[in-house]
């Protein structure tokens, strides 16, 4: 089944990003060049990217989460709004990386706090991206390919997943995903915080 393409929104949720990155910089006393030397991303590029001048792409907003020591999916998580129990299709946060074209998801309820968040994702014909390690510590992933094929690098491991393949995440290591093609990869990410860890996932 084919996801629905980012829409005007997506610009919107670029402007909310940059406010929560700024925010979440603030609230550690993180001066940009401390932010540059722990996330590897330019003190220039964050900079822009706070400002609302530039959209980071997947792979840097997974280096500057991992700079503040927070998730990547608290980035995405809604700040407004009353908590309900049903995410309505038309509310659920949708982002497009300006670099792969991949889209991003968050369907799973916002704000309850449950300890599960499920991401929708769909990733281009030749796409790649990458998370580093941080991305993953103190939770339990679970990949669920839903069409397409998707190849999966996680430390010195890689997996080849096909339609109806679900991937436990093996270690808290650098990870990639890539879409080898010829169609559209749409799979589910399906991540649990593990017990005494606060942070969304």
């Amino acid at each position: 089944m084919e996801m629905p393409k980012a829409r005007s929104s997506a610009e919107t949720l670029d402007t909310r990003l940059a406010k929560r990155l700024a925010a979440a910089r603030a609230a550690r006393g993180q001066t940009l060049e401390e932010l540059a030397q722990a996330s590897g991303v330019s003190r220039a590029m964050i900079s822009k990217i706070e400002r609302g001048e530039s959209s980071p792409t997947a792979m840097m907003l997974g280096r500057l989460a991992a700079g503040l020591d927070v998730s990547l999916s608290s980035l995405f998580a809604e700040v407004e709004g009353t908590v309900e129990p049903v995410a309505r299709f038309e509310r659920q946060p949708l982002w497009r990386d300006p670099e792969t074209g991949y889209i991003r998801r968050d369907v799973a309820p916002p704000g309850t706090g449950s300890s599960q968040n499920i991401v929708r994702v769909e990733l281009p014909a030749g796409a790649r991206v990458a998370y580093p390690a941080f991305s993953y510590a103190n939770t339990d992933h679970h990949i669920l390919l839903l069409s397409g094929r998707l190849r999966f690098g996680n430390g010195t491991r890689v997996f080849d997943l096909e339609a109806g393949d679900c991937l436990r995440l093996p270690e808290v290591a650098d990870s990639w995903y890539f879409n080898p093609g010829p169609d559209p990869a749409e799979y589910l990410v399906m991540i649990v915080r593990l017990p005494g860890f606060g942070r969304s996932a």
